[in-house]
């Protein structure tokens, strides 16, 4: 049984688009859509679209937050059955017609327990947050790459996918693409990175979402050793060193014109700033990660709402 769970918003129009993004897939296991949303708006707009509840399900969550979510909804659909999978991602994203079978391929290793999917910007490169978003994607791509062959990566929150019958629950306090691999490969599993599964993303463009969304990221990233023990060896993926290791060199060689080198050390600084920024808060503010839907409304990651 393969469970595929779309996380949203008040994001009826785009959900209703990721959902026949995949219904449009040729899966040929048993499988199940599920939506969790706060909106009760967008509960009547979804069961009015897709009458089969068999196919496509809505959970209407309490609004405490997706992780808190998620985990109601885990312990609701755990299996013993390892075969079983979850498939995880938003409803502001959709994903590559193959993306189902690609990632069912992916678990014929039984070694693995979760698989993480290869984000792709729906910005035009022609802008500054266009070119940015590009340039992260890439260098997100090029170092879970390097990290495949090692069995360890924390994964991409806009699609990703774990087996059954492992986790029934797992911290709010971070988030779930960090926290989850790190609780599957303390069981004993590997994480694996398909880049072949894409799924297409809106990034922000203006740079107060910008800040936000990438504040609220390294935030979600940073509780992990509160939650962690005895993992000393592992390597955090989303990190200012591995930005540096893996990207710089790279990011020297990405502009094709003037105007990009100059949005790409424009990159730099901004990066350096939401990294300090972050760390400032999370020390001296006391403001880490929040199990809420938004720290704050991110309004031009929307696509079609």
């Amino acid at each position: 049984m393969i469970h595929i769970i779309i996380t949203s918003y008040n994001e009826p129009l785009s959900t209703e688009r990721a959902i026949n993004k995949l219904l449009a897939q040729k899966i040929e296991q048993k499988y199940k859509i599920i939506i969790l949303d706060p909106f009760e708006e967008v509960k009547r707009f979804i069961e009015e679209k897709f009458k089969d509840k068999k196919q496509v399900e809505f959970e209407l969550d309490e609004g405490l937050g997706k992780s808190f979510a998620l985990n109601t909804l885990f312990r609701k659909i755990y299996s013993n059955n390892s075969n079983d999978i979850i498939i995880l991602t938003d409803g502001d994203v959709y994903v590559d017609p193959s993306v189902v079978n690609e990632i069912v391929n992916g678990f014929n290793n039984k070694k693995v327990g979760v698989i993480c999917g290869h984000p792709i910007s729906l910005n035009s490169r022609s802008t500054k947050y266009g070119f940015w978003a590009a340039l992260q994607f890439e260098v997100l791509n090029k170092l879970r790459k390097n990290l495949n062959t090692e069995g360890f990566m924390e994964t991409s929150g806009y699609l990703f996918a774990i087996r059954n019958g492992t986790l029934k629950g797992f911290p709010v306090d971070s988030s779930e693409d960090s926290i989850i691999p790190y609780l599957f490969y303390q069981k004993g599993y590997l994480i694996k990175y398909l880049e072949d599964a894409i799924v297409y993303v809106k990034n922000p463009t203006n740079w107060s979402d910008w800040i936000n969304q990438r504040k609220r990221n390294i935030k979600g990233h940073s509780t992990i050793n509160k939650n962690i023990k005895g993992l000393k060896d592992i390597r955090r993926t989303k990190t200012m060193f591995n930005e540096i290791k893996y990207g710089l060199l790279f990011s020297l060689t990405y502009p094709k014109n003037i105007k990009e080198i100059f949005w790409l050390f424009q990159f730099y600084l901004a990066r350096f700033y939401v990294w300090t920024l972050a760390f400032y808060e999370i020390k001296f503010k006391k403001k880490k990660y929040q199990d809420g839907w938004r720290e704050s409304e991110i309004k031009s990651t929307r696509t079609l709402d």
